[in-house]
């Protein structure tokens, strides 16, 4: 049976609250990387093309920390190159691009200009699906990335500043990409990730979070109300104390409520109807790990967990799914969020009253 996506407009009614749609909407192609299956590509492929993604997601190109490109070599983070290797092995998450404050001024004045006339690369034709502008690597994401974890975590008590400068120059830098998403790609969306979780907790106190993140936050969610669009934010690990600040702020979508992290019935009980949840399966232990059986119950769970008649649900996976998934289990994930989607968007729309757990 050929499956037809969501359009535009049902999907914004989803998540803006105003009504359930056909069916839950289903973006789990975002989350599903084929290449990543080594000889079983085609396979997943395969799974793939049975299914509409209900939006198009389109990515812009991101400066690379060192390296700019052939028709713009300052389209780069830092503005200098590399350090020659020393030979110490450190992981992704130490590596340290801006090892001293004073490189800062340096970094700032030559920050990669978002108006570089490739920053999207690819603008798919408008089919009538919702359109989301993506990047990768929030404010934490790209301060860690250029600072290190270890100092990162470090600079919020020992140079402020210095952080509130990285953070605006970043912050400009989003706010014309969102301009530029709304006006060259037709965006409704734009979505970003920012990991500010561990599997237990926040990375920092809500204190922290609020001088640090909220106001740039606020500011790249106001840019995106103002131009008509919402904003969709994936960060991961157990984030339920920062909930209420993103309701405050008008988030519009949040991924992935991580499984195992946090607990879905709570959150959606507690938070269900202030902000869109676009919960995401869980990708650590039940899509690689258990039978098809036990996948496809955990779809109808997370349904009848978060599914409200007024919207605000969508599903997906909570992050990339990983190559040791077996086929069966992806296929049993893919079809019964299509399948059981339906039934749930069907009972909803003819007996609301039903609705969830809520």
């Amino acid at each position: 049976m050929k499956i037809t996506p969501l359009t535009r407009a049902e999907v914004q009614t989803v998540v803006e609250g105003r009504g359930c749609a056909p069916r839950v909407p289903v973006l789990l192609h975002q989350w599903t990387y084929p290449d990543a299956f080594g000889d079983r590509a085609a396979q997943v492929q395969a799974i793939l093309d049975q299914y509409p993604q209900d939006a198009q997601v389109i990515a812009y190109r991101p400066p690379d920390i060192y390296t700019g490109l052939p028709d713009d070599p300052e389209y780069r983070w830092v503005n200098y190159d590399k350090p020659v290797d020393t030979g110490v092995e450190r992981g992704l998450d130490e590596q340290a691009a801006i090892g001293d404050w004073s490189q800062l001024d340096g970094v700032i004045a030559h920050f990669p200009n978002p108006d570089y006339p490739g920053l999207f690369p690819s603008n798919p034709a408008d089919d009538g699906r919702y359109r989301i502008a993506h990047w990768w690597y929030g404010h934490f994401e790209r301060h860690w990335s250029l600072r290190g974890m270890t100092n990162a975590l470090m600079d919020y008590y020992t140079d402020p500043d210095a952080v509130h400068r990285l953070y605006r120059a970043y912050t400009d830098f989003c706010l014309r990409l969102i301009e530029r998403a709304k006006h060259e790609l037709k965006a409704d969306a734009i979505y970003w990730t920012d990991d500010l979780g561990t599997q237990t907790g926040t990375f920092f106190s809500p204190e922290i979070f609020n001088i640090f993140f909220r106001p740039y936050y606020v500011e790249i969610i106001d840019k995106a109300h103002s131009l008509g669009m919402h904003a969709w934010l994936h960060t991961c690990g157990n984030v339920e104390r920062f909930l209420p600040g993103f309701i405050e702020m008008r988030l519009d979508v949040i991924h992935p409520i991580q499984k195992y992290a946090m607990d879905e019935i709570k959150i959606a009980r507690e938070f269900g109807g202030k902000l869109s949840f676009w919960a995401g399966f869980d990708v650590q232990r039940i899509i690689p790990y258990g039978t098809p059986e036990e996948v496809r119950r955990e779809v109808r769970h997370l349904m009848d967990t978060y599914a409200r008649a007024d919207g605000r649900f969508l599903l997906t996976a909570g992050n990339g799914i990983t190559p040791d998934t077996p086929i069966a289990s992806l296929a049993a994930l893919y079809d019964e969020a299509y399948s059981y989607g339906a039934i749930v968007g069907k009972r909803l729309t003819h007996h609301p009253g039903q609705s969830t757990r809520q």
